[in-house]
């Protein structure tokens, strides 16, 4: 029967993999893997031992059409990431469409995704929140700076370590240097680390303290 599964896989310790998700990547007849290497030894630890393809933002556009078609013959896939949820911030949505327009079933297994625990552990309100994923490297980054400034929501962002002080500075410039902010560093993983306090605050510790490993920066909106 053809189908689509999107499976989460752990940020960082592999005790989070959930039962399902094993079940659903040994019984599907093909695994889409971001990094079939990395994946590989998360499947080697399960022992799932179904085959992989490689599936990623660098060749989705060529392959999805051909992987819609092998679908409609009757194949079933399932789509993982090398980490957490599969099309947040990585490859995943445009199969995804393209299976929903060919009225292929899509099932989205819930599970791991790095934001929702960094903002759970954040303190700042969290009814109501903005996911911006990774800010504009140069063109648009300033447009979108001032944008968010006016925004009243929790705003989430992903940044990569050599980035991370670069990114506070503008948090300081465009937000204020008292907005609240709190960066997730390595979670799930040994030497998690979660740092809060004002943007001035926060920026200063990672002046002090080069970081490293998978982050999530979670900022306070603008006071009405």
């Amino acid at each position: 029967m053809m189908k689509l599964y999107i499976v989460p896989t752990p940020i960082g310790n592999l005790q989070d993999m959930t039962f399902r998700a094993i079940e659903v990547l040994k019984s599907v007849d093909f695994i889409l893997a971001e990094d079939t290497r990395t994946s590989g030894k998360l499947l080697k630890h399960f022992d799932i031992n179904t085959p992989m393809y490689s599936h990623h933002m660098h060749n989705e556009h060529k392959t999805t059409e051909a992987l819609v078609q092998r679908m409609k013959a009757g194949e079933t896939f399932a789509l993982i990431s090398d980490a957490g949820t599969p099309a947040i911030s990585d490859p995943g949505f445009l199969l995804t469409r393209e299976c929903i327009s060919n009225n292929i079933p899509v099932e989205c297994l819930p599970g791991a995704t790095a934001f929702v625990p960094a903002l759970v552990n954040s303190g700042l309100p969290n009814d109501k929140f903005v996911f911006e994923g990774f800010l504009p490297v140069k063109k648009g980054r300033q447009t979108r700076f001032k944008i968010l400034a006016e925004e009243t929501r929790t705003m989430i962002f992903y940044e990569s370590p050599h980035k991370l002080v670069k990114t506070l500075g503008h948090f300081c410039e465009y937000f204020g240097e008292d907005r609240q902010v709190s960066v997730s560093r390595e979670l799930t993983k040994l030497y998690e680390e979660n740092i809060r306090g004002t943007a001035k605050e926060v920026l200063a510790h990672y002046q002090n303290k080069a970081p490293k490993g998978e982050i999530v920066v979670i900022v306070e909106g603008k006071g009405k």
